[in-house]
């Protein structure tokens, strides 16, 4: 807040591995600027009554200390910043208010600036630590130990220790340090904290565990899959830093009208303090110029939006939910129509085999033997189902092709085989019971060989319990609901009719998915929910590609604008929820912070409103604006769901810091400084985030460590994320491999 036009200072790295980053104070009395400020309040009251007490001198040397003190936490740094950088902003405004009251020989209208800047400035650096406790409470879900068996003798290590392969017990009761497989034992899985369900997952040998999961049941033993600083966990406080730093459309709004106003200002004192002077008493002039400083600095502004990103995308995580960056965060809470895919998004993923029809002359056992061969290597829910039924005992076809949106076929000992859904191939005699099956809500595929239909297989995927609540709760946003699949129409329409959707559109190719939803949004922001891979399309193409389950998954989580962690629907009204509330706190910030300047720069320049006055109003807008981003820190948990301790504790895990750094707030994305990168050899520690117009969480001052912007880009290319790239709809569809990295499309 010291200056909106001055990036962050570096913070300092902790080295050594297992070292827990500096979040800021605690406790809002060991805030820096608010003790400075409460020492300069009680020095300003007590040069106020020596001064009744006669003693005029003392009490104005006194009271000239109060000033000295409250400035201390601005004035060093706006004079470095303006000698060392020749930068102005809001720190230079307020210094130079500050010295001249103090030359005009208003001295406790200065000492009163001070304290007020102050006050506002630590409740800012305060703010900013509290909507960071998301990030440090999942860190500190990691143990301070992990146990390892080495030929069959226990050892416990530090989480930092764990290498791919080693042999973790993890006994009842206790949390995963790092990512693995479990090898052995059956146990249940509390998974609360990290995809925000309740509900236990019950897991065996060959299941995935996530860093941070609670063992609920037996002892187990976990094959390591990943150091814990590259685990599930640390990905995801990772990802959501470098989401903290990513601008949106509003603090792109805040920017622009930041960057020009305070040389600006600077200007319309100079203005003020030279013709008033023409025009009659030159000192008053002079201190209605002063009073137009500290009238028009954009304090406010400068902080509207930044800290209510960082809170609320800090939330989001805390309840399952990765926002990435300020522009998605913004995005969603203007989403008014969601695409949903079926399959793993409004049913459970886990089809089953539910029947299987076969011609005169085949038993069911030859029919799925060949159904498989097909499937062999295919890793689609629906192939799955069928392996899963055929048994362990399956010979792989040769020369096996998919037909995308079609199905397979190949060759096994001989003869030609096709699996695929009817239409492509002719159900011929089956053609009743097909129709019988998909009535059914099931899916039903053909098993072809040398051109004859052989048998007609019904897989059904149960439709998730919690997805007519769900979509309830969208349409209780005004939010309209479409369902969009590649299943045949009866199947879809059935699923869909449990669900509650009336909009349905079936038997799609995933382009034409993709085709289809600028129809469906008809110019309202539309998102699409998917799986993060085969809907990549529709997810490049929707305003906010959404990816559901994502937990573990690196193509999902790196690739969408917004990850839900876990399997339940009710995420995605969750969070559409919050973040509409969240933009709706950036506009009314904004709207406040101009609208102060905007009344009060008229009234300061004509003399109704003196220092001391404005001073209080400006400052007490900014504490508004400060306490109404922090608004956004508070989330609705819906029933059912739950969200991640907001206790902190120790960090027991090295995390690699982000690569990105906010550059300064008043150039543009493009021109940031380089990225941070860890010195080679030393274990890379999670950095404490830093705002635009921020200190540093330690208590030094933003102006310390600015840097002058380097040469201007041209606005219309700007990077949409630390990669420095840009996107636009034809890189994002001809990506090479269908997905992508960006922030939102502005349409």
């Amino acid at each position: 807040m010291s200056d909106a036009c001055c990036g962050p200072a570096p913070t300092s790295n902790t080295d050594g591995a297992g070292a827990e980053p500096d979040h800021g104070p605690e406790r809002w009395w060991q805030v820096r600027e608010l003790q400075l400020a409460a020492v300069a309040a009680v020095l300003l009251g007590a040069g106020w009554l020596i001064g009744r007490a006669g003693a005029d001198t003392v009490g104005t040397a006194v009271e000239l200390l109060a000033a000295a003190v409250a400035g201390a936490t601005f004035v060093p740094g706006a004079l470095r910043n303006l000698l060392r950088h020749r930068r102005i902003g809001v720190g230079t405004l307020m210094t130079i208010a500050a010295i001249g009251a103090v030359t005009l020989g208003q001295i406790p209208e200065a000492a009163m600036l001070g304290i007020l800047f102050s006050i506002a400035e630590g409740l800012e650096h305060y703010a900013v630590t509290r909507t960071r406790r998301g990030l440090r409470a999942l860190l500190s879900l990691v143990p301070p130990t992990a146990t390892i068996l080495r030929d069959g003798t226990e050892f416990t290590v530090a989480p930092d220790e764990l290498a791919p392969g080693d042999r973790m017990l993890l006994r009842p009761g206790e949390r995963a340090a790092t990512d693995g497989i479990i090898r052995s034992g059956r146990t249940s899985l509390d998974l609360s904290a990290i995809t925000g369900e309740s509900v236990p997952v019950e897991a065996g040998p060959g299941d995935e565990l996530h860093a941070g999961a609670i063992n609920g049941g037996g002892a187990i033993e976990v094959q390591v899959t990943a150091r814990a600083a590259d685990s599930s966990l640390a990905r995801i406080v990772h990802i959501v830093e470098e989401a903290q730093d990513r601008k949106g459309a509003g603090q792109r709004l805040a920017d622009t009208i930041a960057r020009p106003l305070v040389p600006a200002i600077m200007i319309l004192a100079a203005l003020v303090a030279g013709l008033g002077s023409l025009l009659g008493d030159p000192m008053l002039w002079i201190e209605r110029a002063l009073v137009v400083l500290v009238a028009a600095s954009p304090c406010a502004l400068a902080i509207a939006v930044p800290l209510t990103v960082v809170a609320a995308i800090g939330a989001s995580s805390r309840h399952g939910a990765l926002i990435k960056g300020g522009a998605a965060l913004e995005e969603l809470g203007r989403i008014r129509v969601v695409a949903l895919d079926k399959t793993g998004t409004l049913t459970r993923n886990t089809p089953q085999v539910i029947a299987t029809v076969t011609t005169d002359g085949v038993n069911e056992s030859d029919a799925l033997a060949a159904a498989a061969a097909l499937e062999a290597r295919s890793e689609h829910p629906l192939a799955q189902a069928i392996l899963t039924t055929a048994g362990p005992d399956i010979t792989p076809a040769d020369d096996v092709t998919a037909v995308a949106g079609h199905g397979l076929h190949g060759t096994l000992a001989g003869a030609a085989l096709r699996l695929g859904k009817p239409g492509w191939i002719n159900p011929g005699p089956l053609a009743d019971q097909v129709a019988r099956l998909q009535g059914e809500g099931a899916t039903v595929v053909l098993v072809e060989q040398d051109a004859t239909v052989i048998a007609a297989i019904a897989v059904r995927d149960e439709l998730r319990p919690e997805a007519p609540d769900a979509i309830h709760r969208l349409r209780g946003l005004g939010i309209d609901v479409a369902m969009l699949t590649g299943d045949n129409e009866r199947t879809a329409h059935s699923l869909a009719a449990e669900a509650g959707i009336t909009t349905v559109h079936a038997e799609l190719l995933p382009e034409d998915k993709a085709t289809l939803l600028p129809t469906l949004a008809r110019g309202r922001r539309i998102a699409m929910v998917g799986d993060g891979i085969n809907d990549a399309p529709a997810l490049a193409t929707a305003n906010i590609g959404i990816a559901m389950g994502a937990m573990g998954t690196d193509v999902a989580i790196e690739t969408a604008d917004v990850a839900l962690m876990g399997e339940d629907l009710r995420h995605l009204p969750q969070v559409l929820a919050h973040a509409r509330r969240a933009r709706t706190i950036m506009l009314q910030n904004i709207g406040l912070s101009l609208a102060i300047i905007g009344i009060l720069i008229p009234l300061a320049a004509t003399g109704v409103l003196g220092l001391a006055t404005v001073v209080f109003i400006h400052e007490l807008a900014e504490v508004l604006v400060i306490g109404n981003a922090i608004r956004a820190a508070r989330a609705t948990t819906l029933p059912g769901l739950t969200a991640a301790p907001t206790t902190t504790g120790a960090v027991h895990v090295s995390v690699a810091a982000s690569d990105h750094v906010l550059g300064d707030a008043c150039c543009s994305p493009a021109s940031a400084p380089a990225p941070r990168i860890a010195p080679a050899g030393r274990a890379p520690t999670l950095l404490p985030l830093t705002l635009p117009n921020s200190a540093a969480l330690g208590g030094q001052s933003a102006e310390d460590g600015c840097d002058c912007c380097p040469s201007p880009v041209d606005g219309t290319d700007q990077p949409s994320s630390a990669t420095g790239r840009r996107t636009d709809r034809k890189t994002d569809l001809e990506a090479p491999s269908g997905l992508r990295s960006h922030t939102p499309r502005q349409q």
